[in-house]
């Protein structure tokens, strides 16, 4: 049976590769991923070890696709390439993610969130941060973190858990994310589970298409309790009394 080019990479059978090691071999050093059936089911896949992310986006075709090819990587192997890239990106269930350059909208609803969130911690132990900003979030009995860049988080274990080399590497009490189109099934999904079972106690999402907040509150790597907060509606904070957004006002007046 001959090697047959898919979108996923060159399928061949077992008693192919046998044959030809050699060959596909050469096509995995090419960044083609050699995909192996027996019995006529897929059962395993050579794929390329990438360090150099950017070489691995001008070799494929589908350069700039928001996930890295649904690869899964260990947290070690994503730290090697993240260390040499200059891109932005996240490790999330041992798939990388690419992020994408910020909107103007984007960039105006934060801007405003963090000017709240400055003035209600200002004075006080946590601090607040924006992205990009590394936060490997360990969870809950699975071995390797994921590595994400929430919109906003708010750190109160600051002492002992920053690196010489100035990395934080503790859990934050609250983290935030501005909903877009290409990262709401994210957001609201993958990224709620990694809070969750990291042991974050409060994710605030922020709907820019429904013009509305989102507040979940995390109790022992559960989902304690959520809430929606629509225009005309207070968006309060469960575990800091006080922080709070008028739902209306953040919206309003945006370019």
């Amino acid at each position: 049976m001959k090697s047959i080019n898919y979108k996923e990479g060159i399928v061949i059978t077992a008693t192919e590769l046998k044959k030809n090691l050699g060959k596909y071999m050469k096509c995995v050093e090419q960044q083609t991923d050699v995909v192996i059936t027996k019995n006529g089911r897929k059962f395993a896949r050579l794929t390329p070890y990438v360090t150099d992310i950017e070489q691995y986006f001008t070799v494929r075709e589908n350069a700039l696709d928001y996930q890295y090819g649904g690869k899964k990587v260990s947290y070690e192997e994503f730290m090697e390439i993240y260390e040499k890239s200059t891109l932005r990106m996240e490790l999330i269930n041992g798939e990388i993610h690419l992020l994408a350059s910020p909107s103007i909208y984007h960039q105006e609803i934060l801007g405003r969130l963090h000017l709240i969130y400055n003035e209600y911690f200002a004075g006080k132990k946590c601090r607040v941060f924006l992205a990009p900003f590394d936060v490997h979030f360990k969870k809950k009995e699975i071995k390797d973190p994921d590595v994400m860049q929430p919109d906003i988080l708010v750190a109160c274990d600051l002492k002992n858990n920053v690196t010489e080399k100035g990395r934080y590497m503790g859990t934050p009490t609250l983290v935030l994310e501005i909903l877009s189109e290409s990262t709401r099934s994210k957001d609201m999904i993958d990224k709620l589970n990694t809070y969750m079972l990291s042991g974050v106690k409060e994710y605030w999402i922020i709907d820019t298409k429904n013009e509305n907040i989102l507040i979940y509150n995390f109790e022992d790597y559960e989902i304690d309790r959520f809430k929606s907060f629509e225009k005309g509606q207070i968006a309060s904070s469960i575990v800091f009394k006080g922080l709070s957004v008028q739902v209306e006002e953040l919206f309003s007046d945006l370019i």
